[in-house]
């Protein structure tokens, strides 16, 4: 580097003499070649998500594409979090989360699901999910191990996998029902496997897993040095009576387990960017020497406020499958008289609509495209959370997490297509 530094100033230097700086040109272009950074993730550009929220503010189109919910979290919450800010709490919280806040997730957690988690040992708060996800693949893969993702599936599992060295197993859910190919999954795992990753209730469709699956999951990786990671972001929305089977329920499951989840979907703050992950002392010991470098801690006020809300309000997770059932429930019965065809969610605030019948000619993204630009909604293509998605698939999703105007509007502009 040394070297190249002084050719390049002493080229500059003589063809400035020589009144000539077409050699100390080439040279600096050789310089910036020379300098380029190699990008350690060559495949990844600006996701789906924030181009079709900026394709729908461009063209002021309804964006029922990105998840997040066009209403506020619980006023008693935010007024939380503001007292906490005015009243100095304002610096850095523990590495692991403030403990007032880990109680509280473990008393939810023995609530819903009849599980006792030491609040010390087992949970980690975390900067949202996804920061979680991240540490958790980089305390478990290794250069050359390989992660099984289920397709479709959220699209920070694989960078997190390959900035670590690791490489993604893609094994498609079976359709229509975007359910586990077990025989899939067995085939796929090799002595390479090291990870299966979760999701239930499943981003994009809505899908759940039962106690049934992780039982045969926990049967197929019995024996084997192989980890999973659990998302379970989306484990409080869940409809029609069902119940969420949750890994941490799974004791033996749970041994090789991290479990992630968020408050931002649960209390309606998405910008927030708070989650937690529970896992057993040994493996959380591991999660939390990796966190520690990369964010260290949450922002505390808002621990203090959701500690402070989660405390008070127990009621709010009991009430959450009703409230988003009945905006699934209205936004589904206003498309019952349009030319998409679908099956109710059963989990999560998406849902997913096949359009074979208005537009087979388009795939699903020149489709999410059209829709915002021509009809005035933006929604998200299917396509985008697979590897290599079925050259039929004819499926866009939209969020649900919106005010009933935004439905009864989105539904009109929809029935009308």
């Amino acid at each position: 580097m040394h070297g190249i530094s002084f050719q390049l100033f002493f080229i500059s230097a003589v063809g400035a003499v020589n009144g000539t700086l077409r050699l100390s040109s080439r040279l600096a272009l050789f310089y910036q070649e020379v300098a380029m950074l190699v990008s350690k993730l060559p495949n990844v550009g600006t996701t789906i998500f924030t181009r079709m929220s900026q394709l729908a503010a461009d063209v002021g189109a309804l964006n029922l594409s990105q998840g997040f919910p066009d209403f506020d979290g619980p006023q008693a919450l935010r007024e939380a979090v503001a007292r906490h800010v005015m009243g100095g709490h304002n610096q850095y919280s523990p590495m692991t989360g403030l403990p007032s806040l880990r109680q509280q997730v473990a008393a939810k957690i023995a609530r819903s699901y009849g599980v006792q988690c030491d609040a010390d040992s087992e949970i980690t708060i975390t900067p949202g999910a996804t920061e979680a996800i991240f540490c958790a693949v980089q305390a478990l893969i290794r250069p050359g191990d390989e992660a099984i993702v289920l397709d479709p599936c959220y699209d920070s599992y694989e960078p997190s996998v390959e900035l670590a060295g690791g490489r993604c197993v893609h094994v498609p859910l079976a359709l229509p029902d975007f359910a586990v190919d077990w025989q899939r999954l067995a085939d796929a795992i090799t002595p390479r496997t090291r990870l299966i990753f979760l999701n239930s209730p499943h981003n994009p469709s809505g899908a759940l897993l039962t106690r049934a699956d992780l039982d045969k999951l926990a049967e197929l990786i019995r024996g084997r040095d192989i980890h999973v990671i659990s998302d379970e972001v989306y484990e409080h929305l869940i409809y029609d009576g069902q119940r969420h089977a949750s890994v941490l329920a799974h004791e033996e499951l749970y041994q090789r387990a991290f479990v992630v989840s968020s408050f931002g979907k649960t209390y309606h703050v998405t910008g927030w960017k708070t989650g937690y992950v529970v896992a057993p002392p040994a493996l959380t010991a591991e999660l939390r020497k990796i966190h520690q470098y990369v964010n260290f801690c949450g922002v505390t006020p808002l621990q203090f406020g959701l500690a402070e809300f989660m405390a008070a309000h127990p009621e709010h997770v009991e009430e959450l499958p009703a409230f988003y059932q009945a905006k699934r429930d209205l936004f589904c019965d206003l498309l019952a008289d349009s030319r998409f065809t679908f099956t109710r969610a059963p989990g999560t605030y998406f849902q997913l609509a096949d359009y074979s019948a208005i537009r087979p000619d388009l795939d699903d993204v020149a489709m999410a495209e059209w829709l915002t630009r021509e009809h005035g909604v933006a929604a998200i293509p299917v396509s985008v959370f697979y590897q290599s998605a079925p050259e039929d698939m004819r499926l866009v999703r939209f969020c649900f997490a919106k005010r009933e105007e935004t439905l009864r509007e989105a539904a009109e502009k929809l029935c009308a297509v």
